[in-house]
């Protein structure tokens, strides 16, 4: 065979090679084929052609592994027990940068699925050379190795602390400072992978100097970069009054409250979210974004979204009027009340209504004033309405039974209780007449419309154990009237009446 026959026996060697990774690498684009794929046993025919002499093939070798093992955790799985991740890692550190791209996607790929998959890739050495890689002068290798180091750590505190110990987080924080948008992107996503596990990891990104420059970017134009921005500040601000003081000196306010209305449905979700985990902390900070407007800006935002998009807002309403009656009032003077009693009715999910009526409850505690602001928006017959209903979620009937006695055992406002006296279970029953029973001693105006709208007539109807709470209750209402009218609607009276008529012999 001569020396031109030999030349091109290889090159149709290497053409071969270069044909089968390239259509694997495609197939595994679509879905339908990757079952296909993997009986036909394709992982094992690409992983000799990771060690490959032509860069190319083993560059497409990587892409093909990283879109199958990206499919399901069996494929990802697949790659583990392939011995594969040791090659990678090895040329991870010697190849160039369109290898190193491919082989940070594979290791990503795999991390993604659980805790046990990234654990594999810690365990093989990964995370050294994955922060080496961060280092690179390449934007796009940065940007691999940040996203590969952001999905290991996601999974739990352990894995976030060993990418912190190997040196990650400094790297990651430069790399915020970069002109890059999408390695920006990557690298706070990434920082907030780590922070969201404990205060100690928040605390080493916070440590890093994260803050300052996650601050500045808040007024970003890439609406995906405001996103991972306020979502790496809610999780920093989250696990202590400490940490979220820290956040608030980043001067984030009132500039973080123009996200709330952002056209990008998901910056305004991570804006409240940030407001809220600061808010929850102490009556302190609530009383700051008080004061700097944040909380109509929240009402503002929930009545101009829906769905999931309105849960934080809602929760950050519950949480600042928790704190105080001062902050609560504040909440209904920006009209916070009629906005939680719409997403109350109007949305679907049972959760977002467990949370608008634990923020409702939340508002309505403290005074009768504040009770009576929730009362009159109707809230309270739909809270009873959730409660009672057998299609609420076991979350949603305690939540509406806990505002419900919340509002009602500090309302006084008596034409919003009095519907309650017709459809209220009995352990709620009691609430209600126990409000009457305190209001009618000290309101002349209020006991005779108690009996014109027919309510001491309803009460007179009311079995109550002798001795009972509820007894005591209804036995105070009926002091407040002569006992003729008590007896007169008393049921059973006017057979009484009748029965006198019957026997009644008249003078003749």
């Amino acid at each position: 065979m001569s020396q031109r026959q030999v030349l091109q026996v290889f090159e149709q060697y290497q053409k071969a090679r270069t044909q089968f990774v390239q259509m694997v690498a495609e197939l595994a684009t679509r879905p339908q084929n990757i079952e296909t794929l993997q009986n036909a046993g394709v992982m094992s025919l690409l992983r000799p052609l990771l060690l490959d002499v032509v860069p190319t093939i083993q560059q497409t070798a990587a892409l093909a592994l990283g879109r199958l093992a990206n499919y399901n955790d069996d494929l990802a799985e697949a790659v583990v027990k392939g011995d594969i991740l040791p090659q990678l890692v090895y040329s991870l550190a010697e190849q160039n940068r369109f290898y190193k791209k491919a082989a940070a996607f594979v290791l990503r790929a795999v991390g993604k699925h659980s805790p046990q998959l990234a654990q594999a890739i810690v365990d093989c050495g990964a995370l050294d050379t994955l922060v080496v890689c961060l280092e690179d002068f390449d934007p796009g290798v940065k940007e691999a190795s940040a996203w590969a180091l952001g999905y290991i750590a996601r999974h739990n505190g352990e894995l976030s602390q060993a990418v912190v110990d190997a040196g990650a987080v400094p790297l990651l924080v430069l790399c915020i400072q970069e002109p890059e948008i999408a390695l920006k992107r990557i690298a706070a996503s990434a920082l907030s992978d780590i922070s969201k596990h404990s205060p100690e990891l928040a605390q080493t990104v916070v440590d890093a100097g994260a803050i300052a420059h996650l601050a500045q970017m808040i007024l970003n134009l890439d609406a995906k970069l405001k996103r991972q921005v306020l979502s790496a500040l809610s999780q920093i601000a989250k696990h202590s009054v400490d940490l979220a003081e820290m956040v608030v000196e980043a001067e984030i306010f009132p500039v973080v409250l123009t996200c709330l209305k952002d056209k990008d449905e998901y910056v305004k979700k991570n804006a409240s979210t940030l407001i809220r985990e600061i808010a929850k902390h102490t009556p302190e900070l609530s009383q700051l974004i008080v004061n700097a407007g944040g909380v109509a800006a929240v009402i503002d935002c929930i009545g101009s979204c829906k769905g999931n998009i309105r849960l934080p807002g809602i929760m950050m309403l519950g949480y600042v009027a928790a704190h105080s009656e001062n902050l609560a009032m504040a909440v209904i003077i920006s009209k916070g009340v009629p906005q939680l009693a719409i997403c109350l009715s109007e949305e679907s999910e049972d959760h977002i209504k467990a949370a608008a009526a634990w923020a409702l409850g939340q508002i309505g505690r403290h005074t009768p004033e504040h009770a009576r602001a929730v009362a009159v928006t109707n809230a309270l017959p739909i809270l009873l309405s959730l409660y009672m209903s057998q299609d609420s979620s076991e979350d949603l009937q305690i939540k509406s039974k806990k505002a419900i006695k919340n509002i009602l055992q500090k309302c006084t406002y008596l034409p919003a209780l009095e519907p309650f006296l017709y459809d209220a279970p009995p352990n709620i029953l009691k609430h209600v007449v126990g409000q009457f029973s305190k209001v009618l001693p000290h309101d002349s105006k209020a006991r005779r419309l108690f009996v014109t709208s027919g309510g001491l007539k309803k009460v007179q109807e009311i079995k109550a154990e002798p001795g009972s709470l509820l007894q005591e209750y209804i036995n105070n209402i009926n002091n407040c009237y002569p006992e003729e009218i008590v007896r007169y609607y008393s049921p059973g009276y006017s057979e009484t009446l009748l029965q006198r008529v019957d026997s009644y012999q008249p003078l003749v």
